[in-house]
């Protein structure tokens, strides 16, 4: 019997039900072994020699391995088709026994693009020998990736704040999002106004813009710097502002519209190439509004399952048997006359795309569709994505007809334009960036009526029209990618965990699908361009990119190449002893802002803002939630002047007769009841509702705030207390543990409690309050309880009654299997042991006094309250 193995159960099992008898189905459940979490892992004084260590969590894995290769005839190892698989290929060659006498004979490499029978048993009938070039490229990566994170990580621990990290790559994609992010602070917004007419003909009606006067252009949005607001140096335009627009209005209320000149023009639109893995997660992106992450890890599913070709390639080829499939299916759904004249072929631009594999597309040679396969759910829309990507390649040109007719009136010179699509063609199965074809071909169309020249239009409005000019847009995942994939930075399996990587480590936030930098970023990149500019640049990262693809061709040496770029006095190593030095803590620290008097500094605790005035320091946090760009100078004053100034006295809280705080926080402004005592409790706090001012906040406000959770009535059923609180995540009402979000319209202030039942009677949504485990893995041999699988914040992660262990590095959610768990729940419980272990007991004290209480200096309200910040005297928030 011979023994196949492959990276996933799932892969497995497909696999499993395409083979025979003669087969025996494992997987390695991804990589086996990797270099060590700690320490270097690379010898660098003896050919960069890596120490590679059993990933964590896999030995029961290995275990069954080692048992089924003893009575294997052959090994066939059968990972994915790219550097990643070989490497996987190998180790796992490496931990059966290859490399001892007479093992290598045993072991023989299979690949395969599409997991379909037809290709399977090809792939068997023609195995091969494990390419070792690539297995040498994607060494050398992984050594590089720790070479450069091993040396730079604690230079930035010791000269920015601790647990700070750099790499290769992410450092290059970081800097992107820095150098974008400074563009939109640089920005300077500019206003102007043009007109628009909205005009008939044979009682069908259009829009027209103005584009001149006395045949001087109107000013549009290109025609302003972009760092200044003014008119870019000798551009001849009429600038409009309001006054202007409205008064070129009035003098053309009289005039008489008509059609000064008609052009068409006909042009044709040929389909995309089919997905490469950056044109897949873009799209996904775009369409389906799903990361970059989240795409890989569908479409990985799919491909498992064998209904997609492997989803990490860089190649736009197409197999003449798919060809021939999708011309098929193209003339039966939609008929011969949306059939290209004859098969596209599609060539890949990338020098070093892997030709060897397709581009993604439905596996096999059906072309069936999601609804056809019966998927739901987000494989549904992932895989259908694909089938209309794929399919459109092979069908004919859109034909459209562009008329553009221009309409004076007195001096004012008028457009429009219109578009017809004369035929559908590719339209039909695909339009780019809408996931609806039929929808997006009306919107594709701009219909205007039958005009002629000469002819007189009636002008039913005129209006004035206000614009300003847009900051660049900040990156998405989509364009974040397209923009490493031009630049040649990164490959088609590094993509989804580069942005992953820079969102996980805190370089960046993602919010309404843009990538917003945080202030360490621009710490970092700040850092890295002053003294370690290479890594941070473009054309070297590509340059290390290609070098690394030379080495998977054979025509390069992987430990000459580390040599070339870690050692010898110009060496890495070298020059990172020799700029560590030169850092200054307190100015690498420091983020230096275009037009902002204060500066940010880096803390332990998260960014603060740091002003000089009159020889005294002012500091203040940073409010939580602004980005880079948007810190104004007048919020940053302000911030450091609330902070100063100390906190307001409200009043005093009738029952306890302490005193109530208005405070300004990191996280913003809230209320305080008493005062911080050494070694007391922590004050009463929270936070101000957003629709209360906080000029508007009131000793009554507080004291409200303060009772919260607060009773509004008795359930009529049990008997049990209604409440209404403010939570982490916004005011909510509450019986019994059952929560419900207040929403926009409600006050928690004054939400009554007929209010609250009806929101409690509402269905509960889906949302933070219950986490739901992504799968079931199994039973727990010790005590038959589930261990189950969730999505973190941090990422993927197995819990078994109160005991969580995250998923290490190789480890994928979908692969996690009942002995993997039970090893990963096991290491966390001892390691918890081990920390308990080494705490010490606390020294007793001598009897001591109660210190007195801190009390901040306070100033007694009186009408309308200044801003505020709290003082060093009161604990952080």
């Amino acid at each position: 019997m011979d023994l196949l193995i492959v990276e996933s159960p799932a892969k497995a099992r497909t696999l499993g039900a395409y083979l025979g008898p003669g087969y025996r189905v494992e997987a390695s459940v991804g990589h086996v072994r990797d270099l060590p979490k700690s320490g270097l892992g690379v010898d660098v004084e003896h050919g960069f020699e890596p120490e590679y260590v059993t990933i964590e969590g896999k030995g029961p894995v290995l275990k069954k391995l080692r048992a089924a290769a003893k009575d294997a005839d052959s090994i066939l190892l059968a990972t994915d088709p790219d550097r990643e698989g070989e490497a996987i290929a190998f180790h796992i060659a490496e931990v059966l026994g290859a490399s001892k006498p007479g093992g290598a004979g045993r072991f023989r490499r299979v690949t395969f693009n599409e997991i379909t029978k037809k290709a399977v048993i090809a792939a068997l009938e023609t195995p091969g020998e494990l390419d070792q070039n690539r297995v040498d490229a994607q060494q050398a990566r992984r050594i590089l990736d720790r070479l450069v994170g091993y040396k730079l990580s604690p230079l930035l621990w010791k000269k920015i704040r601790p647990g700070l990290s750099a790499g290769r790559v992410q450092s290059v994609a970081v800097r992107l999002l820095v150098e974008r992010e400074r563009e939109r602070r640089a920005f300077r917004t500019a206003a102007y106004w043009d007109l628009r007419a909205h005009l008939s003909a044979e009682t069908r009606g259009f829009t027209a813009g103005l584009i001149s006067v006395s045949d001087v252009p109107i000013a549009s949005g290109r025609d302003f710097d972009e760092t200044t607001g003014g008119l870019k140096k000798g551009r001849e335009v009429v600038l409009l502002d309001e006054e202007g627009a409205k008064s070129l209005r009035d003098s053309l209320a009289d005039e008489t519209f008509r059609v000064r000149s008609l052009e068409e023009k006909r042009s044709k639109r040929s389909p995309y190439p089919p997905f490469t893995t950056a044109t897949f997660q873009q799209e996904a992106n775009r369409k389906l509004n799903l990361g970059a992450r989240e795409s890989m890890r569908v479409a990985q599913g799919l491909y498992e399952d064998g209904l997609i070709t492997y989803m990490r390639t860089d190649s736009v080829q197409l197999s003449e048997d798919a060809i021939d499939a999708v011309r098929t299916r193209v003339e039966t759904r939609y008929g011969a006359e949306y059939l290209s004249d004859k098969p596209r072929r599609f060539k890949t631009k990338s020098k070093s795309a892997q030709e060897a594999h397709e581009a993604i597309r439905p596996a096999g040679t059906d072309m069936q569709t999601a609804k056809e396969l019966g998927l739901s759910g987000k494989r549904a829309k992932v895989y259908q994505l694909i089938w209309k990507r794929t399919i459109a390649t092979q069908m004919a040109d859109v034909r459209q007809l562009h008329l553009t007719v221009q309409i004076e009136a007195g001096d004012a010179l008028f457009r429009a334009t219109g578009k017809v699509i004369e035929f559908a063609g590719f339209f039909r199965a695909y339009v780019e960036g809408s996931d609806d074809p039929d929808a997006a071909l009306e919107d594709q169309e701009v219909m205007l009526p039958e005009l002629e020249k000469g002819q007189v239009l009636d002008c039913t409005d005129l209006e004035s029209l206000f614009h300003e000019t847009k900051p660049p847009a900040r990156f998405t995942d989509a364009t974040l990618i397209k923009e490493l994939e031009a630049d040649g930075i990164g490959r088609p399996s590094t993509y989804a965990s580069i942005i992953s990587t820079i969102l996980d480590r805190g370089y960046s936030e993602r919010k309404n699908k843009q990538l917003i930098p945080t202030f360490i970023a621009f710490a970092v990149t700040a850092l890295l361009e002053e003294h370690f500019p290479d890594l941070v640049d473009l054309g070297f990262t590509a340059g290390m990119e290609k070098d690394l693809d030379e080495i998977a061709r054979g025509r390069g040496d992987w430990r000459t190449y580390l040599t070339g770029f870690y050692s010898g006095e110009k060496g890495f190593e070298a020059r990172v002893l020799d700029r560590e030095g030169a850092i200054d803590p307190r100015e690498a620290s420091t983020v230096i802002l275009g037009g902002l008097t204060p500066t940010v500094r880096i803390g332990r605790y998260g960014p603060f803002l740091e002003l000089i005035r009159d020889e005294d320091r002012m500091t203040a946090p940073l409010p939580d939630g602004v980005p880079p760009a948007e810190l104004s100078e007048a919020l940053a004053i302000e911030t450091l002047e609330r902070r100063a100034e100390g906190p307001d006295e409200l009043g005093v809280d009738p029952d306890t007769q302490e005193p109530i705080y208005l405070m300004t926080g990191r996280f913003g402004p809230y209320v305080q009841r008493g005062e911080v005592v050494e070694g007391g409790e922590k004050p009463k706090r929270a936070s101000l509702p957003e629709k209360v001012p906080y000029e508007d906040m009131t000793l009554e406000i507080a004291l409200k705030l303060l009772s919260m959770p607060a009773d509004l009535g008795v359930h009529p059923e049990d008997g049990k207390t209604v409440k209404v609180g403010i939570g982490r995540y916004g005011p909510y009402v509450v019986h019994e543990g059952d929560y419900r979000s207040l929403t926009a319209d409600d006050d928690p202030l004054t939400v009554t409690f007929e209010r609250a039942m009806a929101l409690l009677a509402e269905p509960k949504k889906r949302g933070r309050a219950a986490a739901k485990p992504l799968r079931e893995v199994g039973k727990h041999p010790d005590d038959d309880q589930p261990i189950s699988l969730f999505n973190g914040r941090y990422g993927p992660y197995v819990k078994h009654g109160k005991i969580n262990a995250s998923l290490p590095k190789g480890v994928e959610a979908e692969d996690v299997t009942v002995p993997i768990a039970v090893e990963l729940l096991q290491k966390r419980i001892e390691r918890d042991a081990a920390k308990k272990g080494k705490k010490k007991p606390a020294a007793k004290k001598p009897a001591a006094k109660k210190p007195a209480a801190k009390k901040p200096a306070a100033k007694k309200a009186a009408g309308k309250k200044k801003p505020v910040a709290k003082k060093k005297t009161t604990s952080k928030k």
